[in-house]
């Protein structure tokens, strides 16, 4: 199953969970009706017999007025719930008990966590995720949480950190990027959310049972106290019912996507030995997967283990053996290893982190072994050739901007550096303005960053970008803003967007923008079919313009493009007099957000055949596909521009 089609997938199972929801919900808040009721009737005051009829009719204003309240209660503690998620993954992985790892970490395993989570998100093309460890859980265990990639946090366990060797730890984060690429953040932070409404009342209930018992009602047995005493154990007993249903839906949601993170942290890493170890540790280890410090019940349907002890209908999870028999066929239950905290540390060595500034990708590779259906067959899917070249980019980065890209404070001069002109004339230009924002010293640690960039490669832009979100996240809010609106101003100084700035730009303000609003949904434009339809031909006409240099060949690759939308495309030219411009390329892909996956699938196969069309590939290009992706939320592993197969020979 690719990318687009999880998607389409994860669109599904969020209705049929609205639909879930909302027939939960409608059930217990006709049995709180009832129970209300049926406690407040008194039958003899009428002097009839009870009838169901009478019984509807005298209390209809009771059971009205009931259900109202019930589901203001129940929306009210959903909302509650989701606003305290609205921070985001940090917010959730924080309320768990998470300890953030700082992104210039110097502990040996903390370390280690952090490169392999890097490495994953730049063979994976999103933004480096916040890591966080658990510091008071001592079972095997991980989550990744938030609405989007640039808003995600992956946290692991005390005991996931230091009972786990590296490969076992790459398969385990391998598995909760699978969540993260493929949407599962999003349905999970909304099942919290969601299912804390519905579980409310048995909070309630117990809360009114108590009240009755040990308060002030025990101590006058009168009817009202009767009565209150039995409204809170029908709380109680919808409450379990809530509790039913709660765990029904995240049982059914989350099982079988689990299967699929399993075998997307597999292809990731192309070793099952990994991921398999690690499970078969957890089935041999005394604390195996359990969330003590904080409650599983909310969380568990977004854990790389249960949490819990909870199986058959109630499980989230498929059965730890055979999830491991998926990996390992010949596996047997007796085959579990003892595993013991004492021997934390033994295989969780520290690593060495060989970097070197040597290395220099090419700014031109043929791509003549890469198929356009391929491009688009691995979004959301990095290979193991991906997770080498990560490895090579993140060892290959000088010292100096590896460790600026980890401060939260010099993370904000290297950003700015990484957007600077190369013209002499607008770079003085910029300068001139950096000394009046920002001083002279801050300007001049910009410099050096941006002379060391100069020597390094540009190809290392978007990946030293990438690692640096961490750091950024560190800054309030509004400096956050500050930074997007002084790239903005620095790229407007010569009066003239070129294509790298506008691509640098738009990547860079649409992940601070989820890190500023987690919770707020990527805009949706709506759009005429027509509308969306000429912003597709216009952004391939862009694509065309950029990799080719003569009209002939900028035709041909339009056309190569245009081609793979079928007969519509018919009615559209290349007119080689029109020249488009950054300004009609945002507006283009503002139109194409609107696109739904199979949509974003087709267009990129045409851009893909566009760019691929002459057998060449520029930088430029490059960092064009990975911009067009990034703004319509598609996770492209960076497969273009430098030489997968060269690198993995040498990245390992």
């Amino acid at each position: 199953m690719n990318f687009f089609e999880v998607q389409d997938q994860a669109r599904r199972t969020s209705r049929r969970l609205v639909l879930l929801y909302l027939l939960s919900t409608a059930l217990i808040i006709a049995g709180v009706s009832l129970i209300v009721a049926a406690a407040l009737y008194d039958g003899a005051a009428y002097g009839q017999p009870f009838t169901f009829s009478s019984f509807f009719s005298r209390q209809a204003p009771v059971l009205a007025g009931t259900a109202v309240i019930t589901a203001l209660f129940i929306a009210g503690a959903t909302l509650v719930k989701t606003a305290q998620l609205s921070g985001g993954g940090g917010r959730v992985a924080a309320q768990m008990g998470g300890t953030l790892v700082s992104p210039d970490t110097r502990d040996p395993l903390r370390s280690r966590l952090r490169n392999v989570v890097e490495e994953m998100a730049i063979a994976s093309g999103v933004p480096v995720p916040e890591i966080y460890v658990l510091e008071q859980e001592l079972g095997i265990n991980a989550f990744a949480a938030g609405y989007a990639p640039g808003d995600a946090a992956v946290a692991v366990t005390r005991g996931a950190l230091e009972l786990l060797d590296r490969d076992e730890l790459q398969g385990v984060i391998g598995h909760e990027f699978s969540h993260i690429l493929n949407g599962d953040m999003r349905l999970n932070i909304r099942l919290m959310g969601v299912l804390f409404g519905i579980m409310a009342l048995g909070l309630m209930g117990r809360m009114v049972f108590r009240s009755v018992r040990y308060g002030g009602f025990s101590s006058r047995r009168g009817n009202g106290a009767g009565v209150v005493f039995v409204i809170g154990l029908g709380l109680i007993v919808l409450g379990s019912v809530g509790v039913f249903f709660a765990r029904l839906i995240k049982s059914g949601v989350s099982r079988q996507r689990e299967f699929l993170a399993d075998a997307s942290a597999v292809q990731f890493t192309r070793q099952t030995d990994g991921l398999a170890g690690a499970l078969k540790k957890i089935g041999g280890y005394e604390n195996g997967s359990l969330i003590q410090a904080a409650d599983p019940e909310e969380v568990s349907h977004m854990l790389f283990g249960t949490g819990s002890r909870f199986s058959g209908l109630f499980a989230t999870h498929p059965p730890l053996t055979e999830r491991i028999r998926a990996l390992d066929p010949a596996f047997r239950e007796s085959d579990y290893p003892p595993v013991n905290f004492r021997d934390r540390g033994v295989a969780a060595h520290a690593e060495v982190d060989d970097r070197s500034a040597g290395f220099a990708g090419a700014a031109h590779t043929s791509s003549a072994g890469i198929a356009p259906v391929a491009v688009s067959a691995s979004v959301g899917q990095p290979s193991e050739q991906h997770i080498a070249f990560a490895r090579h980019i993140r060892r290959a980065v000088p010292d100096t901007l590896y460790d600026a890209a980890h401060s939260p404070q010099l993370s904000y001069l290297l950003v700015i550096a990484l957007i600077l002109d190369r013209n002499r004339a607008t770079l003085e230009k910029q300068q001139a303005m950096l000394n009046d924002i920002l001083g002279d010293e801050r300007t001049r640690l910009i410099f050096e960053f941006y002379t060391q960039l100069q020597a390094v490669g540009l190809e290392f832009r978007l990946p030293l970008l990438e690692i640096a979100f961490p750091a950024l996240r560190q800054r309030p809010v509004p400096q956050l803003q500050f930074l997007i609106d002084l790239t903005s101003r620095l790229i407007e100084a010569d009066g003239d967007i070129e294509l790298y700035e506008f691509c640098f730009y738009r990547v860079l303000a649409s992940n601070l923008r989820q890190v500023m609003q987690p919770s707020k949904p990527a805009r949706r434009t709506r759009a005429e079919r027509e509308d969306v339809r000429d912003a597709a031909v216009e952004l391939l006409r862009v694509v065309a313009e950029h990799g080719h240099d003569n009209d002939a060949d900028r035709a041909a690759a339009f056309h190569a493009g245009l081609d793979h939308f079928g007969k519509w495309g018919d009615a559209y030219e290349y007119h080689s007099e029109i020249r488009s411009t950054t300004f009609s390329l945002e507006k283009s892909l503002d139109q194409l957000v609107s696109l739904n996956a199979e949509g974003r699938q087709m267009l990129l196969d045409a851009v893909t055949r566009v760019v691929l069309h002459d057998d060449q590939l520029t930088l430029a290009e490059a960092e064009l596909v990975r911009t067009i992706c990034a703004s319509l939320e598609i996770p492209l592993p960076p497969q273009f521009g430098v030489s997968l197969d060269a690198v993995a020979k040498t990245g390992s």
